[in-house]
């Protein structure tokens, strides 16, 4: 080849190097452009969701609050909202101006291995404690007893509500602290049923027009047929707050039916699968009509909180309502059931008594467990004089004690009973110089109470285990919650059409 046809090879190289980097350029351009909507897009998105969500204030959260580290699971409550605020009236009917109420709620404990979760209904006719909640003029409401459970949110008799309020009563009720408190209102519910598509639901038997407005002088059109049907927006409200025609009429029954209709809409979630694709509208139609506390307030939190509950099965999801019973025309709640579910929860132990914990283990301060042997046998009284005094009505407790206490050194100068015999703690009195005796007797009772004074005495409370040990004020949880509870429990995976009503 001669140098001029190799000139001309490499100028014809070069131009078609350039014709190619002209190619590349608008393909570049374009996918550079992409990117920068898509990011854009993204972000837009981001900043809706975060517009959309309203929050309340903490200042209403008590701060006499259940240990935080308490369990390794996550408890959150889910309150509905009757507030005919901001265009909620146009679904539900009604006064704009009337007093927000929760028309329900319940208390999601989600474990710690994140594989199991249950939602524990309180009814709103339940009779509980309210202790003092915050008012609009800043000052603080008194301790009230033996009012309904829906009062609370009614506190200071605001449109809006006093979702603060309700939180601080549930975990008086519970003993267990409420991590995160969402509160979703009638366009809330209903903007989500539409953009899932619907949801599958069942009713026991025809439903019309003064089932769901008793107050009609007829019985109007039929608004529900027998059986199996797909609801979405306003009719899927009216079904969730449908109460009369079915069963007894009652509140109890109601719960049952929304228990089957938030499982068939966890189903329908997770059919659909968690991908970011089907969570953002989620995420949007929810964010609408949603008030959190502001450990939710931001789009990424409530998302992955979403995602964390993904791994969860449909079986391992059980609905329950807190062990009830009728007092009246209201419900009282029933113990010891209500205790024991609420210690389950505590320790990350399903309805049936497994270890949900995920291997991770609540904080050891606390724990009701009884004293084991290792944890006791370095306890050495080396003759130091005790007196023991029986302060309860049941019969031995003092020499029971005393044969714990010879069998560790200590020497019993006196047993007997207490000049009262109504003592829950045990108290463990000491002198001067002797506090480190009384600590080491306080190994052998667990829960006891020091107070200083005269010589060195233990007054047995009803907290006194005999046999050798004893016991803080409640009990040893339980392995599981009663049968007769859990029986109750409906998991999300059961029968759509069962369970279905009360009555």
């Amino acid at each position: 080849m001669t140098r001029t046809s190799e000139a001309r090879g490499g100028r014809a190289r070069r131009r078609g190097g350039r014709r190619q980097k002209r190619r590349l350029r608008p393909v570049l351009v374009v996918g550079l452009s992409f990117l920068v909507l898509l990011t854009a897009g993204a972000g837009w998105l981001y900043l809706r969701l975060n517009g959309n969500i309203d929050t309340f204030s903490s200042d209403g959260v008590s701060k006499n609050r259940p240990d935080a580290d308490a369990s390794k699971g996550e408890n959150v409550l889910v309150i509905g909202t009757d507030a005919r605020t901001d265009g909620n009236s146009d679904l539900g009917g009604g006064d704009k101006s009337d007093i927000g109420r929760s028309d329900t709620a319940f208390l999601l404990h989600v474990y710690a291995d994140h594989q199991h979760a249950v939602g524990v209904s309180i009814p709103r006719d339940t009779l509980v404690t309210i202790p003092p909640c915050k008012l609009p003029d800043g000052s603080w409401s008194p301790t009230r007893t033996d009012v309904m459970f829906n009062a609370a949110y009614s506190t200071g008799e605001t449109a809006k509500g006093n979702p603060a309020c309700t939180q601080n009563t549930v975990e008086k009720l519970t003993g267990l602290r409420v991590d995160h408190t969402v509160v979703v209102d009638f366009k809330g519910f209903s903007k989500l049923t539409e953009v899932v598509g619907g949801v599958k639901v069942c009713l026991p038997n025809d439903i019309y027009e003064n089932d769901l407005n008793p107050h009609r002088a007829t019985q109007g059109d039929r608004l529900f047929a027998k059986g199996v049907q797909t609801v979405s927006g306003q009719r899927a409200l009216d079904y969730v707050r449908i109460r009369h025609g079915i069963g007894d009429g009652s509140d109890i029954g109601r719960i049952k039916r929304q228990q089957a209709f938030v499982s068939s809409l966890i189903k329908k979630i997770k059919d659909d699968g968690f991908t970011p694709t089907r969570l953002l509208p989620l995420a949007d139609a929810a964010t609408q009509s949603m008030t959190v506390d502001s450990g939710l307030g931001t789009a990424d939190k409530l998302l992955s909180f979403a995602m964390s509950m993904k791994d969860v099965d449909l079986h391992n999801t059980k609905f329950i309502t807190v062990p009830w019973k009728y007092q009246g025309s209201r419900v009282a709640v029933v113990q010891p059931d209500a205790d024991a579910l609420w210690a389950s929860l505590k320790d990350d132990r399903t309805l049936d008594g497994k270890d949900a914990s995920g291997g991770k283990t609540a904080r050891a301060a606390g724990s009701s467990a009884s004293p084991s042997a290792e944890a006791t046998e370095d306890v050495r009284g080396n003759g130091a004089s005790v007196a023991v005094y029986n302060g309860t009505s049941t019969l031995g407790l003092a020499g029971d004690a005393a044969a714990l206490l010879t069998g560790h050194g200590f020497t019993v100068t006196t047993t007997g009973n207490a000049a009262t015999q109504d003592h829950t703690t045990t108290t463990i009195t000491y002198g001067s110089g002797e506090k480190s005796r009384a600590q080491a007797l306080a190994r052998l009772f667990p829960g006891a109470e020091l107070v200083g004074g005269d010589g060195l005495s233990v007054v047995l409370g009803s907290d006194y285990v005999p046999g050798g040990s004893a016991r803080t004020s409640a009990s040893p949880a339980p392995t599981a919650v009663p049968s007769g509870v859990a029986a109750e429990a409906r998991s999300a995976d059961d029968d759509l059409c069962s369970h279905l009503s009360y009555g």
